[in-house]
């Protein structure tokens, strides 16, 4: 029983990771819908902020998102004003542009630290919390907990706030909400630069418990599209919940037959979902209705 306690403690702790990642991948589709190949990268320039932090300022990597979540959502907002808006209309030209932007910043990484792998340290990352016979590392704890603050608090910003109910009648109906006044574009933008911050506040949480190198965002994207799919796509709520189902299902597959067959069983339940449910546990079905609609 303690054995199964520690592999549930630690499918848990892995889904908090994953929700993290994944509900500014989600959100960025449930608007603009666009696939953004590039959210993995996005949480590794949050990494490396999260390192220039602590070098240039001494600063803790648990409080370095003062710093990168401004700057990673002011450089979303240039990225889609820049590189996806002049495609609006193209939906598969912006997701070939996500995936240029994917090579282009992992390149341009690549070229500043010549491949040298990087690591940063937190008074709080060596802890371990001793729960009766499940022992969970103090900086998995935070990015739980961050990942269920960052989701409640982005529904609640999406249905109490002005600029949430303008980014919601956006992805429900984009004519409608420019007849309304509402302007589209400067909420496609700020949409997209909400989950690259999002993505900035993983990669500077995430920063302890992984060495950072420039093709460490692939770690993070396969398993998030995998969350974004199982839980709806466009669902802030499917996204933190099926973070913890892909976690779950790797820790206890990885436990119980063989790691090499985690991703196996992962997909094969990702297929399974699919096949119920082909909108997702969350999801709404017709593609009219795709997009934050759960949040009203």
């Amino acid at each position: 029983m303690a054995e199964f306690l520690n592999i549930l403690a630690i499918g848990l702790l892995l889904g908090g990771i994953y929700a993290l990642v994944s509900v500014g991948l989600n959100l960025i589709f449930g608007v603009i819908r666009v696939v953004n190949f590039a959210q993995g990268e996005f949480v590794m320039l949050g990494m490396y902020g999260a390192f220039a932090a602590q070098t240039a300022l001494r600063l803790d990597p648990y409080l370095a998102p003062v710093l990168v979540v401004p700057a990673l959502f002011l450089l979303g907002c240039a990225v889609y004003w820049v590189l996806l808006r002049p495609l609006q209309g193209e939906p598969m030209m912006q997701v070939f542009a996500t995936f240029g932007l994917l090579m282009v910043l992992e390149n341009s990484v690549l070229a500043v630290t010549r491949g040298v792998s990087f690591s940063v340290g937190s008074v709080l990352s060596d802890t371990t919390i001793a729960i009766g016979p499940v022992q969970m590392p103090l900086a998995r704890i935070i990015v739980l907990a961050a990942a269920t603050v960052v989701a409640a608090g982005l529904g609640w910003w999406l249905r109490a706030t002005m600029p949430g109910k303008a980014i919601r009648a956006v992805a429900q109906d984009r004519k409608a909400a420019r007849l309304m006044g509402i302007p589209v574009e400067r909420m496609y933008m700020v949409t997209f630069g909400v989950g690259a911050a999002l993505a900035g506040l993983a990669g500077c949480l995430l920063s302890p418990l992984y060495s950072m190198s420039p093709q460490i965002g692939m770690n993070f994207i396969m398993p998030a599209f995998a969350v974004v799919v199982l839980g709806g796509l466009g669902s802030v709520r499917g996204a933190y919940v099926g973070g913890f189902i892909v976690g779950l299902t790797e820790a206890l597959a990885g436990f119980y037959l063989d790691p090499a067959l985690k991703h196996a069983v992962l997909f094969m339940v990702f297929i399974a979902v699919l096949i119920i449910r082909p909108s997702g546990l969350f999801g709404v079905a017709g593609a009219e209705e795709v997009g934050l609609r759960e949040q009203s």
